[in-house]
Protein backbone atom coordinates (compact mmCIF):
# COMPACT_ATOMS: atom_id res chain seq x y z
CA UNK A 1 0.00 0.00 0.00
CA UNK A 2 0.93 3.39 -0.92
CA UNK A 3 -0.45 7.23 -0.59
CA UNK A 4 0.14 9.16 -3.33
CA UNK A 5 -0.10 13.48 -2.10
CA UNK A 6 -0.41 15.28 -5.48
CA UNK A 7 -0.92 14.95 -9.08
CA UNK A 8 2.84 15.74 -8.87
CA UNK A 9 3.71 13.00 -6.37
CA UNK A 10 2.37 10.63 -8.87
CA UNK A 11 4.35 12.07 -12.43
CA UNK A 12 6.95 11.55 -9.65
CA UNK A 13 6.40 7.84 -9.78
CA UNK A 14 7.70 7.92 -13.13
CA UNK A 15 11.11 7.84 -14.59
CA UNK A 16 12.11 11.39 -16.21
CA UNK A 17 12.04 10.30 -19.36
CA UNK A 18 8.34 9.28 -19.61
CA UNK A 19 7.11 12.27 -17.76
CA UNK A 20 6.86 14.16 -21.02
CA UNK A 21 4.34 11.86 -22.30
CA UNK A 22 1.86 11.08 -19.75
CA UNK A 23 -1.79 11.79 -19.42
CA UNK A 24 -3.61 11.76 -15.52
CA UNK A 25 -6.04 10.00 -14.91
CA UNK A 26 -9.36 12.46 -14.69
CA UNK A 27 -11.46 10.43 -12.29
CA UNK A 28 -9.06 10.51 -9.49
CA UNK A 29 -8.31 12.97 -6.09
CA UNK A 30 -5.60 13.62 -3.89
CA UNK A 31 -4.88 12.46 -1.85
CA UNK A 32 -5.10 8.84 -2.79
CA UNK A 33 -4.26 5.45 -1.32
CA UNK A 34 -3.13 3.05 -3.64
CA UNK A 35 -3.24 -0.83 -1.82
CA UNK A 36 -1.61 -2.98 -4.84
CA UNK A 37 -0.91 -0.56 -8.15
CA UNK A 38 -3.34 1.96 -9.99
CA UNK A 39 -3.46 1.57 -14.10
CA UNK A 40 -5.40 3.57 -16.38
CA UNK A 41 -5.28 4.05 -20.16
CA UNK A 42 -4.92 7.32 -21.85
CA UNK A 43 -8.15 8.48 -23.87
CA UNK A 44 -6.57 7.65 -26.93
CA UNK A 45 -6.00 3.73 -26.18
CA UNK A 46 -2.08 4.52 -27.15
CA UNK A 47 -0.82 4.16 -23.59
CA UNK A 48 -1.67 2.01 -20.34
CA UNK A 49 -0.15 3.57 -17.10
CA UNK A 50 0.75 1.30 -14.08
CA UNK A 51 1.57 2.92 -10.85
CA UNK A 52 2.50 -0.24 -7.94
CA UNK A 53 4.36 -0.66 -4.81
CA UNK A 54 7.20 -2.64 -3.65
CA UNK A 55 6.68 -4.87 -0.54
CA UNK A 56 9.29 -2.38 1.89
CA UNK A 57 9.47 0.32 0.24
CA UNK A 58 7.66 4.04 0.39
CA UNK A 59 7.98 4.94 -3.03
CA UNK A 60 5.96 3.87 -5.95
CA UNK A 61 6.94 2.93 -9.31
CA UNK A 62 5.52 3.92 -12.50
CA UNK A 63 5.55 2.25 -16.39
CA UNK A 64 4.31 3.78 -18.99
CA UNK A 65 3.24 0.86 -21.76
CA UNK A 66 2.30 1.36 -25.29
CA UNK A 67 -0.18 -1.39 -26.67
CA UNK A 68 0.91 -2.36 -30.22
CA UNK A 69 -2.00 -3.09 -31.94
CA UNK A 70 -2.40 -6.84 -33.55
CA UNK A 71 -3.73 -7.26 -36.69
CA UNK A 72 -6.98 -7.94 -35.00
CA UNK A 73 -7.00 -11.82 -35.14
CA UNK A 74 -8.43 -13.79 -32.76
CA UNK A 75 -5.74 -15.60 -31.34
CA UNK A 76 -6.02 -16.58 -27.57
CA UNK A 77 -3.47 -15.38 -25.24
CA UNK A 78 -1.90 -15.50 -21.77
CA UNK A 79 -0.78 -12.83 -19.62
CA UNK A 80 2.31 -13.26 -18.25
CA UNK A 81 1.48 -11.77 -14.76
CA UNK A 82 -1.85 -12.87 -13.97
CA UNK A 83 -1.92 -15.95 -15.97
CA UNK A 84 -5.44 -15.03 -17.34
CA UNK A 85 -6.17 -16.16 -20.94
CA UNK A 86 -8.25 -14.08 -23.47
CA UNK A 87 -8.39 -13.06 -27.20
CA UNK A 88 -5.85 -10.50 -29.05
CA UNK A 89 -8.45 -7.68 -27.75
CA UNK A 90 -8.08 -8.68 -24.33
CA UNK A 91 -4.47 -10.11 -24.06
CA UNK A 92 -1.85 -8.57 -26.30
CA UNK A 93 1.28 -7.52 -26.05
CA UNK A 94 2.41 -4.16 -24.05
CA UNK A 95 5.81 -2.69 -25.05
CA UNK A 96 7.56 0.08 -22.52
CA UNK A 97 10.87 2.00 -23.27
CA UNK A 98 13.78 0.30 -21.88
CA UNK A 99 15.98 3.56 -22.86
CA UNK A 100 15.99 5.96 -25.85
CA UNK A 101 16.92 2.89 -28.20
CA UNK A 102 15.53 -0.48 -26.93
CA UNK A 103 11.94 -1.07 -25.71
CA UNK A 104 11.27 -4.45 -24.55
CA UNK A 105 7.12 -6.24 -24.11
CA UNK A 106 5.37 -8.51 -22.15
CA UNK A 107 2.10 -10.47 -22.89
CA UNK A 108 -0.21 -8.85 -20.62
CA UNK A 109 -4.29 -7.88 -19.90
CA UNK A 110 -4.50 -4.88 -22.33
CA UNK A 111 -6.03 -2.50 -19.25
CA UNK A 112 -3.86 -3.89 -16.74
CA UNK A 113 -7.18 -5.32 -14.41
CA UNK A 114 -5.12 -8.28 -13.37
CA UNK A 115 -5.57 -7.55 -9.74
CA UNK A 116 -9.61 -7.67 -10.69
CA UNK A 117 -9.00 -10.87 -12.46
CA UNK A 118 -7.47 -12.65 -9.68
CA UNK A 119 -9.64 -11.55 -7.07
CA UNK A 120 -12.50 -13.10 -9.12
CA UNK A 121 -10.78 -16.22 -10.03
CA UNK A 122 -9.78 -16.26 -6.18
CA UNK A 123 -13.85 -15.86 -5.18
CA UNK A 124 -14.59 -18.65 -7.43
CA UNK A 125 -12.61 -20.39 -5.73
CA UNK A 126 -13.38 -19.89 -2.49
CA UNK A 127 -9.41 -18.84 -1.59
CA UNK A 128 -8.06 -15.50 -0.50
CA UNK A 129 -6.39 -13.99 -3.28
CA UNK A 130 -3.69 -11.81 -1.00
CA UNK A 131 -0.76 -14.51 -2.05
CA UNK A 132 -2.07 -14.06 -5.61
CA UNK A 133 -1.98 -10.46 -5.33
CA UNK A 134 1.54 -10.48 -3.84
CA UNK A 135 2.76 -13.15 -6.96
CA UNK A 136 1.62 -10.18 -9.19
CA UNK A 137 2.97 -7.45 -7.78
CA UNK A 138 6.29 -9.23 -7.59
CA UNK A 139 6.01 -10.45 -11.57
CA UNK A 140 5.62 -5.93 -11.93
CA UNK A 141 8.54 -5.65 -9.82
CA UNK A 142 10.73 -8.10 -12.16
CA UNK A 143 9.18 -6.66 -14.86
CA UNK A 144 10.64 -2.96 -13.70
CA UNK A 145 14.09 -4.51 -12.67
CA UNK A 146 14.70 -6.89 -15.32
CA UNK A 147 13.76 -5.62 -18.27
CA UNK A 148 13.55 -1.99 -17.82
CA UNK A 149 16.59 -1.25 -15.24
CA UNK A 150 14.20 0.33 -12.74
CA UNK A 151 14.99 0.01 -8.81
CA UNK A 152 13.01 0.22 -5.87
CA UNK A 153 14.47 2.46 -3.41
CA UNK A 154 14.50 0.84 0.34
CA UNK A 155 12.03 2.58 3.10
CA UNK A 156 13.57 5.35 5.01
CA UNK A 157 13.72 4.35 8.07
CA UNK A 158 13.10 7.24 10.89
Amino acid sequence: MFRLESDRALVQSFRPYDRRVIEMPADITFPLFVRDYLAWTETSGARVYLVFGIAGTHKPLGIIFRRDQSGGDLITQMCDWCHTSGPSSQVGLLTADANTKRRVGVSLCLDLRCKERLEDAANRAGRQPLDLLAALQERMYRFAHEALGLEAQPAVKV
